[in-house]
């Protein structure tokens, strides 16, 4: 069985067929699911979909991307849902800052202003985060140190920078996606072998971040078994075991 811990359900290009995507990714395999949030827009239709489908989760949190747009307030009514196993998807991404040097440090200090809140209502919670990072290493794991509770996370479509291996001491699991089977993923796959495999996730992403074969089109939580593949691969283990591994991970870390 497999666990797809981070695919975006809710998002549009899943409007029409959603059934058939959840049918093909069960004849895979893929028996449980989790939404992330990421837009306040999409929030409703996540938890509709949650709500309509027994083994759909999902999460409360804002993308920093669109921290300018955060309001706990219009969130809080959705994370007492038995359904909200998590707080994000929400983190630091410093690689879409304006160029002018004033205006890169505002954005800077509102997208941690934004994630350090979001962890702290995680561990006011006692829910893990979804935690995403780009670019952003130092300062994500600074404020992850600082603040984070015992329930840890996940960092969502790990970025393969080793310095964030401490936080599997800080009960925080590593997402692993469709980069690993990239041709360009080799910093990824020197990293890959490091992160303890109690600490492993499988997730897609979807519709973004598509693995290989598959590369250009629409991703979707079928082709986590590309990823399971790719990742028995590197680990020489069993592509069963690695699902296993996974799935009994992602079950200690949500309680799902």
């Amino acid at each position: 069985m497999i666990i797809d811990t981070h695919c975006h359900l809710d998002d549009s290009r899943y409007k029409e067929d959603l059934e058939e995507v959840l049918e093909r990714a069960k004849d895979k395999g893929v028996e449980r699911y989790i939404i992330p949030g990421a837009d306040p827009q999409t929030l409703e239709r996540a938890f509709e979909i949650a709500q309509k489908y027994e083994n759909v989760y999902f999460a409360v949190g804002i993308h920093p991307y669109d921290a300018m747009h955060y309001d706990r307030s219009k969130l809080e009514p959705f994370v007492s849902h038995p359904k909200c196993v998590a707080i994000g998807e929400c983190g630091l991404d410093y690689s879409r800052l304006p160029e002018d040097q004033k205006k890169r440090e505002a954005c800077k200090n509102l997208q941690k202003e934004v994630f350090a809140d979001q962890i702290l209502w995680a561990k006011a919670l006692k829910k893990p985060l979804i935690v995403h990072i780009r670019e952003a290493s130092i300062d994500s794991l600074a404020l992850l140190e600082q603040y984070a509770g015992a329930e840890g996370g996940v960092l969502h479509c790990y970025n393969a920078d080793e310095q964030l291996l401490k936080l599997a001491e800080r009960n925080f699991y590593f997402g692993i996606g469709g980069v690993l089977t990239f041709q360009n993923a080799r910093k990824l796959i020197e990293v890959y072998p490091k992160i303890p495999k109690e600490r492993l996730l499988i997730e897609t992403d979807a519709p973004y971040l598509t693995p290989h074969p598959h590369r250009g089109e629409r991703n979707e939580p079928a082709y986590t078994t590309f990823i399971a593949e790719k990742m028995s691969a590197l680990s020489g283990l069993p592509r069963e075991e690695i699902e296993a591994i996974t799935t009994q991970n992602a079950y200690r870390l949500f309680g799902i």
